[in-house]
């Protein structure tokens, strides 16, 4: 089983900053877990991918973010970071944590933290 821990949200102005960051502790190894990453989930709409990163450091960033945000991971730490810059309102949403362990096909999901952008 793995355990993730987010922290950093908040409410932040337009053009404001915020860094979220998501722990990992397992039961397991924790070295399988290849995939880290943020997903976040609007009101009323479905959730969507912001940014993974791999193991390895490679990274999917979305196209409604890229320039903006930037993901980043410490192994040794087994933490992941989202460094959100020029926010805007429609970034305002649920931001849950996400961890893969691709090969066995398994997903993990962090509660989620709150990241709301005022105009």
């Amino acid at each position: 089983q793995v355990q993730l821990v987010e922290s950093g949200g908040g409410l932040v102005q337009a053009g404001g900053s915020l860094r979220l960051s998501c722990a990992a502790s397992a039961s397991g190894s924790i070295s399988s877990i290849n995939v880290m990453g943020w997903y976040r989930q609007a009101p009323g709409k479905q959730r969507e991918l912001v940014a993974l990163i791999t193991r390895g450091g490679s990274t999917n960033v979305a196209d409604s973010v890229k320039g903006r945000f930037t993901i980043s991971r410490d192994n040794a730490k087994n933490t992941v970071y989202l460094q959100m810059n020029s926010l805007a309102p429609e970034d305002t949403a649920v931001y849950y944590c996400n961890a893969k362990r691709v090969a066995y096909g398994m997903d993990y999901w962090g509660k989620g933290t709150l990241v709301t952008v005022s105009s």
